[in-house]
């Protein structure tokens, strides 16, 4: 009688593994309705692009302001989608299956394949870095440097992005590192 109830609770407990589902299913869907307002957001910015000729100088001058900065917003728009994709494809991996699909193309790179965690958070973090960048980007389209200790800040900023990227590459590079060296042993 012990067994059988075990074996029914484990089962219940391991099947409740499945209201990830949600998490998937949303996130998708949060990841569709960005790629969908990035997508509108281009459109917009073709026909803004299209009167760039017909204007004079000065109007050219603030309608290139604003396509640079509407590019900018585009691609931000679709890296926040692809966290989103990817946060739903590693939940998917992590907790229901692995896809199949994914596992059996050269076209997935590894991109997509979540073996871990780790390996999720990696890719999410990664993604999230170059969403920061390209923040940090924007503002600095709209900065007034009204004082030196402005221009200092924005050097600051740079660097720290700098740092971020080199520390980025580097724990990429060790992470491989170690991979090859269990491999070999």
């Amino acid at each position: 009688m012990m067994k059988y109830i075990e074996t029914f609770f484990e089962g219940g407990l391991w099947s409740s593994r499945f209201v990830i589902m949600l998490a998937v299913l949303g996130s998708l869907f949060a990841g569709f309705a960005i790629f969908y307002i990035a997508s509108v957001d281009v459109i917009t910015l073709v026909s803004h692009t299209l009167h760039y000729m017909s204007t004079d100088e000065a109007a050219r001058k603030t309608v290139h302001d604003s396509v640079v900065s509407h590019i900018v917003e585009v691609v931000d728009g679709y890296l926040l989608g692809t966290v989103m994709l990817i946060f739903s494809l590693g939940l998917y991996e992590l907790f229901i299956s692995d896809i199949d699909q994914a596992h059996g193309t050269k076209a997935s790179s590894k991109i997509l394949v979540i073996n871990s965690l780790d390996d999720l958070k990696s890719r999410l973090g990664k993604v999230i870095l170059m969403i920061m960048i390209v923040t940090l980007f924007e503002h600095t389209l709209h900065m007034t440097l009204s004082a030196p200790i402005d221009l200092l800040y924005l050097g600051a900023a740079i660097a720290l992005v700098g740092v971020a990227l080199y520390l980025s590459h580097a724990g990429e590079g060790a992470g491989h590192g170690d991979a090859e060296n269990k491999d070999a042993h």
